[in-house]
């Protein structure tokens, strides 16, 4: 059996001891859930120039873009409004930049948290910067803090005849959430496949893309708690080996 090869971005980590030692990391939820189904996790570090960026790229079969600080609004042509945290610009311009050759070249794509707003930038589309300011009568969004990250917070609905819904079905869903930010005006090609009850969006995914499916909860932080979440990493997966496949064979092809 083929093991494609899943990147997922990490991020900047100020824990180590002792301290002044930065790292670079990404929870472990995300490498055993890219493991589902076989898939061959690796992470990619957040500050590198562009070419040594497109030099992992081209060995990746998958990407997950995963959860982190809020995106610097001048990305998508806005003013910092003032409640933003651990903006990493850096990060920032490195994801964009795998986000948008992703959806170039057709490289199987999940999107998480953060990662649905990069995925929104990459595309052309906007963000709303602080949910419980900026969206009138809102769902606690932000509710990590005090309890685990796998509880489920609120629900969202999920578009019937969608990516998404083919994976996790469709209709009602308990979700966690762990965010203040969230996609507003729509990318280019992208469709909205899952909303909060406050409106607020929790699903995008590219259509005519092998697989490209966002989304605002952290599901790889429930696939013990709540099995169906497996199934957005196993569908990662198996579009990333069918393309390790049909790589293979066009590599065979012109021997």
């Amino acid at each position: 059996m083929t093991l494609p090869v899943i990147g997922i971005t990490g991020r900047t980590d100020q824990s180590a001891r002792p301290p002044n030692s930065p790292l670079f990391a990404t929870a472990q939820t995300y490498v055993q859930a890219a493991e589902l189904n076989g898939g061959a996790p690796v992470i990619i570090p957040p500050h590198l120039e562009e070419t040594k960026l497109r030099a992992i790229f081209q060995h990746l079969k998958g990407l997950i873009l995963s959860g982190g600080g809020d995106i610097l609004p001048a990305l998508f042509g806005e003013e910092d409004c003032g409640l933003l945290w651990f903006v990493d610009e850096r990060r920032d311009r490195a994801e964009l930049a795998l986000a948008r050759w992703a959806l170039a070249e057709e490289l199987p794509l999940l999107a998480i948290c953060r990662g649905l707003q990069v995925l929104n930038v990459a595309a052309g589309g906007t963000l709303i910067q602080d949910i419980p300011t900026q969206v009138p009568d809102p769902l606690p969004h932000s509710t990590v803090a005090g309890r685990p990250i796998g509880v489920i917070a609120h629900t969202v609905e999920v578009a019937a005849g969608s990516r998404l819904s083919a994976l996790v079905g469709a209709g009602e869903l308990g979700v966690n959430s762990s965010h203040h930010q969230a996609a507003k005006t729509v990318g280019a090609g992208l469709v909205v496949t899952a909303r909060a009850l406050d409106g607020v969006i929790e699903g995008l995914e590219l259509p005519d893309h092998p697989f490209c499916v966002g989304v605002q909860w952290h599901p790889e932080a429930m696939v013990e708690s709540q099995p169906v979440m497996r199934h957005l990493f196993e569908g990662l997966v198996e579009a990333a080996r069918a393309r390790s496949e049909t790589f293979a064979q066009q590599t065979f092809a012109q021997r």
